[in-house]
């Protein structure tokens, strides 16, 4: 049965995990206060996501293996992304990979979505469309469709992000959201009918095995800091190849992005724990911050508060996320 939910957010936290049929590790990289806008549709085949995001960031995005898809910015003039690295211009669109985790990452606030199939769906409507099955992407890269196509796609996926905002019981029709299916998954085969080279498919293996490493590292530590020695070591790799590795798909040193990250670990803890509990200090201290003052400083740049704030707010906090009405429960599938 067709669904749609549109939701907004003042935590990142809740938003990345609010991310359907993605498991998604997100890092803020530019100071302010945080919204997103995210909407969710659910059609016979066809997913589509529409997000509108006020800060930059970095998302590790692990694929579920069952859906193959493209990600692209929504409107035209849209600040560029990366995927991997690789820009995605205004014009462009990337194949997401199906198997290995991928990095989306943005400079600025971003309006971005995407659109997915499982690939059996995906074999059978290339078929039909182009006269010849497309397989799903094994790395995730950008690429320019034509022109009339991915304007196509950006006004379709527009119609229907604004129907479910405005009109979801129109969406969930079923003729409705057939036709809707239909015209989506034919703008998105027309799209993504480029192939891709050796010589690419090497260097993202290389690349992707780097970064994989490392992110099994932190995902094996999700609650400690983290040095330089001691994570080359244990990815297997030299500073020098991770820095190249991490400028690329994050757009900073590995220094840096290991200290974004412990300022959102110190975060987490900050927004779980109550000051009956703990203190600022023992949690800085916790996560490598000895330099209390400066940590301060730092936290209030990145998150718009102190820390002492963060640990006196209520450990949960339901007022995060606003489902905007009406919205309809998804079905829990692949």
């Amino acid at each position: 049965m067709p669904s749609s939910a549109v939701r907004r957010f003042v935590e990142p936290d809740m938003y990345f995990s609010g991310i359907r049929n993605l498991q998604i590790e997100g890092t803020i990289t530019k100071r302010g206060e945080f919204h997103a806008e995210s909407t969710q549709i659910d059609l016979h085949r066809l997913f589509m996501y529409r997000s509108d995001e006020s800060l930059a960031r970095i998302m590790r995005v692990t694929p579920s293996g069952v859906r193959a898809g493209v990600v692209f910015v929504t409107d035209p003039g849209e600040p560029s992304m990366l995927i991997n690295g690789v820009e995605i211009r205004d014009g462009q669109i990337s194949r997401t990979g199906l198997d290995w985790e991928w990095y989306l990452r943005s400079t600025a606030s971003c309006r971005w979505g995407s659109v997915s199939l499982m690939p059996e769906d995906l074999a059978a409507a290339s078929k039909a469309i182009i006269g010849r099955e497309l397989v799903p992407a094994s790395f995730a890269r950008s690429l320019t469709p034509p022109a009339d196509a991915l304007s196509r796609l950006r006004k379709l996926h527009e119609a229907a992000g604004h129907l479910a905002k405005t009109a979801p019981d129109i969406l969930a029709k079923p003729e409705v959201a057939r036709a809707i299916e239909e015209a989506l998954v034919e703008a998105m085969i027309l799209c993504t009918t480029e192939g891709q080279s050796d010589h690419v498919r090497h260097v993202d293996r290389h690349r992707s095995g780097v970064m994989r490493r490392l992110e099994e590292v932190l995902t094996a530590t999700p609650d400690k800091p983290l040095y330089m020695p001691q994570l080359c070591a244990t990815v297997g790799a030299s500073y020098t190849r991770l820095h190249d590795c991490c400028r690329e798909y994050f757009g900073m040193s590995p220094k840096r992005y290991l200290w974004l990250r412990r300022m959102h670990l110190a975060r987490r803890a900050l927004r779980s724990a109550g000051p009956e509990r703990a203190t600022v200090t023992e949690i800085a201290t916790d996560f490598g911050f000895w330099e209390l003052g400066r940590f301060a400083v730092a936290y209030r740049s990145l998150f718009g508060e102190p820390p002492s704030a963060a640990l006196r707010r209520p450990p949960e906090d339901m007022t995060s996320v606003e489902i905007i009405e009406p919205a309809w429960k998804f079905v829990k599938s692949a």
